[in-house]
């Protein structure tokens, strides 16, 4: 509890922010792993461990965090063998990052790549991989080969490359496109039950890459406690380039149920962010994307490597002979290297052309060097592949017809893929390294050829393009592949670089690669990610909880006088996430009550025990053409103005309240609205608004942080005037025009007008209220009476920070709304309709006739999670079940 002297959290040396607790896990971690190494090391070399050790470290294993790390395909590939199954270690970046993650009880839960479609094969296969600590996820033969080649490939793949989406040339492809979609979600579907049916309560789901999109979702749809956090492997693309995703909005709302969303760089995760608040509208922050109080986190986690594996992968006499024989074969030549899958991203024809005008430029470099180019196959059953193939042998043949001899070539270039040990001993003989990537999520290549250099002490040509120019920019070379001149001329420098100048480069980026591994890595992700719950379940004390709605209607028919004070924009017009299409902004500008509502608000207003008070920031004109035919009362921009729709409209504020400020900020508004384009603003009788939600969203913030100062500074900087700042709207309103400000004078009127003699029972008020007019919630708690009885028989659980039994509430009878001496605040002499003084204290009864108890006051707010109400409502279509719950008892 606060101020507790022995609460943990104030003990000296206990962290208290997110930074210092992550910093003191990774501490905690180190020093464990160091622990456990000396424990080793102390072991008798020839004895055996007692019972007791074998116990201690049974329970260390059992006691380490388990994570299921979910990614399209396993780190093994199975081939049948008879009836069996024969594992072999599967090639790839993410297997490559992972294989040295040893800090988690790790399961690696898979696609098989594979069709097995009878059960007992799926059996044998599942048991034969648990030894592996991998499970496979089945998925049926065509919508695998339309989730994998067709929309991962086809589409998700190019796209986030920058090579756009496929061309349509027919109608059939527009539906081959869809069913491939269909596929897409079926796939992450089949992923999220395997990972439903293996989860146990504190692991950490960590999803991988671009197939399993969907995958968070789907997930927390399950379970909504589960950490779930996804890393995307590859580039994300600029908003502009993901906006041409047909289905680009169900991605991003789909990653966005993830706790913790990763990227190998701060572009790419600039890019997600700019995508969310350009596509979808929402706020994006330092911390990630946020969504009415729901953050999801977005942060950059370099992968790295397993470099130990590398630099002892050299002392091997194996890997020592075929260092040995490398050097002899290549006497007198420097050797530079490329190692890349032969995919169009991976720049190999631009890297040999630029190597071809190297010699070229270079006549005394002819039979001096050499380029090894391993091209690994992939996608060998897909023309445009088939035809890059093509491509390359064609340049190099030329190439090695144009400048070599019988005894030698210039370009070896391989189709295949090499052993681990033949791998890292062409990696220790290298002088120079090409990566010459055009786009690519990161490229561990380079850290493989860096953790392989300790002798040799070669230099790194990297593409600016690769995620990797971003951690070892500062050692390598960064070029352009696109300018082979410029790349010709690096690999000229890089032959010509002085020892001291390779030994510096090579040393900066040495530390890099064996700091920044593959371990920390993951365990920097899961860290963030379990400190991101913490995070999560903070703010989500600061959430009102779900309203109770059968309670709320059950409160309502066991009352007697009942009031309904109900806001309009987005709680009686469509669901919010309607209104925000950007492309409807004619539609939307006319607010009009959703159709659904007319009859249960109609009989709500038509019961005699129930009073209905629509309050609203509009103008008069909008709601008397929405509620004009119904029994209700209207207050208009915020309750200044008020009619029963029965009578005429009368003015709660005083009749001298200067509005002189108004063209001055009208003028302001006018410059804004001519240099923002699609925003507007609306001069209401009291108020100036300016609204940029349908602008573009980073922009519109730009010019709304430019407004404010022009605002602050000029027209309003001496006026007594309130400047309310919406999600994206501007408002300048007289000081103290508020909801709750007018809501005593409003209560008064209408207890007045309807000869009100029964105290008011029940009380709903709920909307999708700007902060500053939530005072309407406050005014309502200030009735409670000070002391809860605890004979009621309400069901209702009381929320947090509602007022309960003890709570220091005033005492009922002292909550008039006008205090002696500040009569002149809300009354004038003067009305549009005669509210005059007549019998003044008349106009007081709407606060004296409350008596309402705690279960029977019922706050909410409406779409927007941040609030001081009771309970949310997460939309109108739960306003709307609630009306009509209440209306059955009318």
């Amino acid at each position: 509890m606060p101020g507790n002297k022995y609460n943990s959290s104030n003990l000296p040396g206990t962290p208290r922010t997110r930074l210092e607790r992550l910093l003191r896990e990774r501490e905690l971690k180190r020093f464990s792993r160091d622990f456990n190494e000396g424990e080793e090391s102390l072991q008798p070399v020839s004895g055996a461990r007692t019972s007791h050790d074998g116990g201690a470290r049974k329970d260390f294993q059992s006691s380490k965090q388990r994570l299921l790390v979910v990614a399209n395909r396993l780190p093994v590939a199975a081939v049948k063998n008879g009836d069996s199954w024969q594992l072999e270690m599967s090639a790839g970046g993410l297997v490559s990052a992972l294989l040295g993650v040893t800090e988690f009880d790790t399961r690696w839960i898979g696609w098989a790549g594979i069709n097995v479609p009878d059960e007992s094969g799926q059996k044998t296969l599942t048991e034969a991989l648990a030894a592996k600590n991998c499970i496979p996820v089945f998925i049926e033969e065509e919508i695998a080969h339309q989730y994998y080649n067709g929309y991962c490939n086809n589409t998700l793949w190019p796209l986030f490359h920058y090579l756009g989406l496929p061309q349509e040339d027919h109608l059939a492809t527009t539906r081959n496109f869809k069913s491939q979609f269909e596929a897409y979600t079926k796939a992450n579907k089949c992923f999220a039950d395997v990972v439903s049916k293996h989860y146990e309560e504190g692991d950490a789901v960590w999803c991988h890459d671009y197939h399993l999109m969907f995958l968070p979702k789907y997930l927390k749809e399950r379970n909504s406690d589960m950490k779930v956090g996804w890393f995307l492997h590859t580039p994300f693309p600029s908003s502009e380039i993901h906006r041409m995703l047909p289905s680009r909005s169900e991605l991003l709302k789909s990653v966005l149920s993830a706790d913790l969303v990763g990227f190998h760089t701060y572009d790419y995760a600039r890019h997600f962010v700019s995508a969310c608040t350009r596509i979808l509208g929402l706020e994006g922050t330092p911390e990630g994307v946020e969504d009415q109080g729901k953050l999801t986190r977005v942060a950059v986690f370099p992968v790295g490597i397993d470099p130990d594996r590398f630099i002892q992968a050299l002392e091997l006499p194996q890997v020592k002979d075929i260092v040995k024989e490398l050097k002899q074969r290549f006497t007198g030549y420097k050797v530079l290297l490329g190692v890349d899958r032969l995919d169009m991203i991976k720049g190999i024809p631009q890297k040999i052309l630029a190597f071809e005008k190297f010699l070229e430029e270079n006549p005394d470099w002819r039979h001096k060097v050499v380029l090894l180019q391993i091209a690994v196959p992939t996608r060998t059953h897909v023309l445009k592949y088939k035809q890059l193939t093509s491509q390359v042998h064609e340049i190099v043949g030329r190439i090695n017809g144009r400048f070599g001899s019988f005894s030698s070539v210039p370009i070896h270039h391989l189709d295949c893929t090499l052993d681990f040990h033949t791998l890292c001993a062409i990696y220790a003989i290298t002088d120079v390294a090409l990566v010459t990537s055009l786009r690519d999520g990161m490229n561990l290549v380079s850290y493989e050829f860096v953790a392989c250099q300790a002798a040799n002490k070669g230099v790194l040509i990297l593409s600016e393009f690769a995620g990797a120019a971003q951690s070892l920019g500062a050692g390598a070379i960064l070029v352009n592949p696109w300018n082979v001149a410029e790349v010709a001329s690096s690999i000229s420098y890089a032959l010509n670089m002085s020892a001291d100048e390779r030994e510096k480069r090579h040393h900066h980026n040495f530390l890099h690669v064996t700091t920044h591994t593959s371990q920390g890595w993951a365990e920097t992700f899961v860290s963030e990610l379990n400190e991101t719950i913490v995070e999560a379940q903070l703010r989500s004390r600061q959430i009102p909880p779900p309203l109770p709605i059968e309670a709320a209607v059950d409160r309502y028919a066991c009352s007697n006088n009942r009031l309904l004070i109900l806001g309009f924009d987005a709680t009686l017009t469509e669901p919010l996430d309607a209104l925000w299409r950007k492309g409807n902004q004619i539609k939307e500008l006319k607010h009009k009550i959703r159709s659904d509502l007319r009859e249960p608000l109609r009989k709500l207003c038509d019961d005699p025990k129930t009073t209905v008070l629509v309050l609203s920031g509009s103008n008069r004109s909008a709601l008397d053409n929405n509620f004009g035919d119904f029994n209700l009362w209207l207050a208009a921009e915020n309750g200044i103005f008020l009619r029963a729709t029965t009578g005429e409209w009368m003015m709660t504020m005083p009749e001298n309240t200067s509005m002189d400020w108004v063209d001055s900020v009208k003028r302001v508004f006018e410059y804004f609205t001519q240099r923002t384009p699609r925003s507007h603003f609306e001069l209401r009788e009291t108020s100036l608004i300016w609204d940029y939600r349908y602008s573009d969203a980073e922009f519109g913030r730009l010019q709304a942080r430019d407004l404010l100062m022009h605002l602050w500074t000029g027209p309003i900087s001496n006026l007594s005037l309130d400047v309310v700042q919406g999600s994206q709207s501007i408002e300048v309103r007289s000081v103290g025009v508020t909801k709750g400000a007018a809501i005593d004078r409003i209560l008064g009127e209408i207890v007045h007008n309807k000869g009100m003699k029964e105290p008011i029972d029940y009380v709903l008020c709920m909307g999708h209220f700007l902060a500053k007019d939530e005072d309407i919630f406050s005014y309502f708690e200030l009735m409670l009476p000070s002391e809860t009885p605890t004979s009621s028989s309400s069901q209702v659980p009381t929320p947090f920070g509602t007022p309960t039994a003890g709570s220091s509430a005033a005492p009922l009878k002292k909550q008039h709304s006008l205090s002696p001496g500040k009569k002149s605040s809300f009354i004038g002499e003067s009305m549009l309709d005669p509210m005059m003084g007549a019998d003044r204290m008349s106009l007081l009864e709407g606060s004296s006739l409350i008596n309402l108890q705690a279960e029977n006051y019922f706050s909410c707010s409406v779409a927007r999670k941040r609030s001081k109400s009771r309970y949310l409502l997460r939309s109108s279509d739960e306003v709307l079940e609630l009306l009509r719950g209440m209306a059955n008892h009318c």
